[in-house]
């Protein structure tokens, strides 16, 4: 049977309905979000003269939590606009309008009974062959769908979404007994091709796989926690980045998802006959004093952390001392062991110094990685059969970016076992048979396929899936075609090349700068097109700003002069390169980054990229083509009449505020992408669909384009208004002095510079005026105090 999906119920509009709505609503499909009828009119309500019959009333549930979920920040919508393809209603008076839908998605409370009664009202008007699918997060699939017809339980699944749904990645996937398994199949493909996802095959078992877990990952550490003597801020410390998990760690983690999630899902764990470490779940004293106190964390305004206020009105963040249930100054932790790891960049590298330590860090580790290692070992084939579903649901679900198989891989198979026998651990009898049999990893890379070992059958399988979509990982056991201490150039296939970043935050200085031109050169030799893209956590945070501060304190005025000369003439040769140039933001791309992309004949960007020309914020302007090429589409968008100056002011205001897209749909209103240029919903694809769109423009034809000498700037004509602007908001002090002197060098830039009437001119004309503004404005101590702010704090300086 051949599903599509045009139209989505989601049944229950809370924290989780309203948002999975909007990622719909995100990809294009119309959704109907229900909910309850109130009980009665509130007093606002009574005061307008409405009643329950009213429909404002009637639905004033549902039209409340959406409304709340559109003003929510971060945004669940990549548009604002898309909340149009949202309609709401509720239960009572539009249920029967489910036999319209593809797809049923209940998201009501985490109630058995209540989901029960729910599904016997959508039984009665859901067409036969309708997708019906459940958001639970740990009730099982058998006990919902009890009672319910053949055709309802074969098309029953659970389709498990994690909050937020539209930006973190995982969604599991529960059948129960009776589902057909074409609606599996769908489930995966539509998770992962249609709404980004990385879909994962689940069993009907208690918290499925991630926060199965996950939760038994916190309730470990607070254990070894407690044996250590170690405090709030020392284990946030250890659980952080340094281990490849998220800034929020743990206690930080449940602050935000609430402590009363986590002990609602650990008490129902502690309850499980056949789990070995079901103790472990039972929630400890302390756990209950604070949730007797009602410090739950974010929503009650106190948990682990507290914001305060000190006697000069600054925020403080107090620590939650677990031995008195005082709050207290945050202590600075600080271990030897971790002080070992601060020269190691690579994670998996720095895994083997973090378990060899003598320090109570080193302890920690130890105990919880050897505890996690049993206990997911001993996991298969209870929630899974094969380990690359755990360790997805970890990495995509919980931010872990090595999962559990990937980082016992790091610490070695072998050296894990000594370790296991100082800890008196053991892990599952198949592991040490795999370990017995000659095999040294869960994972390997096979002709260029990722494979995993397969527990049932003894033996290394391709992970299914992955041989549709390029991982780069994957070519690093092939001879790059180039490389440097700043990039990598793979052929990837098919005639084309694809060149990775590897700075740190993917900067661009002068490695990444030749490689560009390396890579272009090589292609244009004996290649069809190339890629600009990677797969680390952002695609670049821009230019390497400590070498211009470096310059610029010594007044090497020149060096910055050949330094954006270099940047440009790069920019400007992926331009206008013999091949077409193929460039996939992801994530942060800023500053420098967007330059390459604005640079690029096709962009295939990421659904969550985040875009922007941000130099404004340290004292400076785009000067390696972004002011240039801004100005030049707004010149190809001028028409007769005022909108000339409106597009130009839109786009001066962008790089003036620093403004940043929140996604690729924002970046195309900004005019950063353009119609045309494609989007990705998912990572995975990401690359993939960028080498199509390289390979459909070779095949096209693809003509070397000329630089153009036509772009039309509106001199004194603009420029008057841009310099009135400025002064406006000097006078009433919502910007300083410094930040006036740059906005009129902006302005000279965009206006090409103080000509008497519209004029033609080059890009090179304008990439020098770019030029003479940076070299200008780095000559300037104020600029130089706010690079520097950014580079030792993170934080922008106005002065």
């Amino acid at each position: 049977m051949k599903r599509r999906i045009a139209k989505v119920v989601v049944l229950g509009s809370g924290v989780m309905g309203s948002r999975i709505a909007c990622h719909f609503a995100n990809i294009g499909v119309q959704v109907l979000l229900l909910d309850i009828v109130p009980k009665e009119p509130n007093d606002q309500e009574k005061a307008k003269g409405l009643t329950l019959e009213s429909k404002s009333v009637r639905n004033r549930i549902v039209n409340d939590a959406l409304l709340a979920a559109v003003k929510s920040n971060p945004s669940p919508l990549y548009d604002p606009a898309f909340a149009q393809r949202i309609e709401t209603g509720n239960f009572d008076d539009d249920m029967s309008r489910i036999a319209e839908y593809d797809w049923v998605l209940e998201a009501v409370v985490e109630n058995l009974d209540i989901k029960k009664k729910v599904f016997e009202q959508v039984e009665k008007y859901r067409k036969a062959g309708t997708l019906i699918t459940s958001n639970t997060s740990g009730i099982p699939m058998h006990d919902m769908s009890e009672g319910r017809s053949e055709d309802f339980r074969k098309h029953f699944c659970g389709t498990h979404f994690f909050n937020p749904p539209r930006y973190l990645q995982l969604l599991e996937i529960i059948p129960n007994s009776a589902t057909d398994p074409e609606v599996i199949d769908f489930l995966m493909h539509y998770g992962d091709r249609f709404l980004g996802k990385t879909t994962v095959l689940c069993k009907d078992t208690p918290a499925f796989i991630a926060n199965r877990v996950g939760i038994y990952s916190m309730m470990e550490g607070l254990s070894v926690m407690t044996q250590l003597g170690l405090t709030v801020e020392e284990i946030d410390k250890l659980t952080g980045p340094v281990i490849g998990r998220p800034k929020s760690a743990t206690f930080r983690t449940i602050d935000v998802v609430g402590l009363d999630t986590l002990t609602k899902v650990a008490r129902n764990l502690s309850n499980l006959p056949n789990d070995e470490k079901k103790d472990l779940f039972i929630v400890p004293e302390i756990l209950n004093k604070m949730e007797a106190n009602k410090w739950l964390g974010d929503k009650t305004g106190q948990g682990f952390y507290k914001k305060t206020k000190d006697a000069s009105g600054k925020t403080e963040i107090l620590a939650l001392d677990l031995q008195t249930l005082e709050y207290k100054p945050q202590g600075r932790p600080k271990f030897a062991t971790l002080e070992a790891t601060k020269t190691i960049d690579g994670l998996k590298d720095r895994f083997k110094v973090l378990l060899s330590g003598s320090d109570k860090a080193a302890d920690f580790y130890r105990k919880t990685f050897l505890g996690l290692f049993e206990y997911v070992s001993k996991r298969i084939p209870e929630i899974s059969d094969e380990v690359y579903r755990i360790d997805d649901a970890m990495k995509t679900g919980f931010g872990w970016e090595l999962g559990p198989f990937e980082t016992w891989d790091a610490i070695g198979l072998e050296r894990s076992l000594k370790l296991f026998e100082k800890e008196g651990k053991k892990p599952a009898a198949w592991v040490e048979e795999m370990i017995a049999a000659g095999h040294k990893s869960f994972y390997k890379v096979e002709n260029g396929l990722s494979s995993y070992y397969d527990v049932a059958s003894k033996s290394y399988k391709v992970i299914p899936g992955t041989e549709s979509f390029i991982i780069l990982d994957n070519y690093r056991e092939r001879k790059p075609v180039f490389k440097n201490s700043g990039v990598t150039l793979h052929d990837i296939g098919d005639g084309v090349l694809c060149l990775e970043f590897h700075t740190k935050m993917n900067t661009l200085g002068g490695e990444v700068i030749e490689g560009i031109n390396r890579a272009i050169t090589i292609a244009e030799k004996d290649y069809r097109g190339l890629v600009i893209g990677n797969q680390g956590p952002n695609f670049s945070a821009g230019a390497n700003l400590a070498l211009v501060l470096m310059y610029a304190v010594e007044q090497e005025y020149d060096e910055i002069d050949f330094m954006i000369r270099s940047f440009q003439n790069t920019m400007m040769r992926a331009r206008y390169s013999s091949i077409p140039v193929v460039v996939a933001p992801h994530h942060l791309t800023l500053g420098g980054g967007c330059e390459i992309t604005l640079h690029a004949d096709h962009v295939q960007a990421l659904s969550e990229t985040y875009i922007g020309l941000v130099e404004f914020g340290v004292g400076l302007i785009p000067a390696g083509g972004g002011t240039k090429e801004l100005t030049l589409r707004v010149s190809d968008s001028f028409e007769d009449g005022d909108i000339q100056l409106n597009n130009l002011k839109n786009a001066y205001m962008n790089i003036a505020m620093a403004k940043v897209a929140t996604s690729a749909h924002e970046a195309l209103a900004m005019n950063i992408l353009r119609r045309g240029d494609g989007i990705s919903i998912g990572p995975r694809m990401q690359l993939t669909d960028a080498k199509n769109a390289a390979i459909a423009l070779a095949d096209a034809g693809y003509t070397q384009p000329k630089q153009r000498k036509d772009i039309k700037v509106l001199g004194r004509q603009a420029l008057g208004m841009f310099h009135a602007g400025a002064h406006t908001m000097v006078s009433g002090k919502y910007i300083s002095e410094h930040d006036r002197k740059i906005s009129e060098k902006l302005a000279y830039i965009m206006c090409g510079g103080d000509l008497s009437s519209p004029t033609l001119v080059s890009e090179q004309y304008l990439l020098d005026l770019e030029r003479e503004a940076f070299l200008s404005l780095t000559g300037e101590k104020k600029t130089l105090e706010r690079i520097q702010s950014i580079l030792t704090s993170g934080k922008p300086l106005r002065n």
